[in-house]
């Protein structure tokens, strides 16, 4: 079952698009996915020491 994607815009900062590029190529990814794989793990990190995170859905 495919899996929903939210697709949005994002400004970076060119050396830091530079290096995720980098970081990228050598992870044998798409800096897309690379990002999605940065911010995942941000967030699984982040829930780890805070708990999880409450979305409400009624926004």
């Amino acid at each position: 079952m495919p899996v929903m994607k939210v697709q949005t815009g994002l400004r970076l900062n060119e050396s830091v698009y530079d290096k995720i590029r980098v970081l990228a190529s050598l992870d044998h990814r798409s800096i897309n996915n690379m990002i999605e794989h940065i911010l995942q793990s941000y967030v699984e990190e982040y829930e780890l020491e805070n708990g999880t995170i409450i979305i409400d859905t009624e926004e």
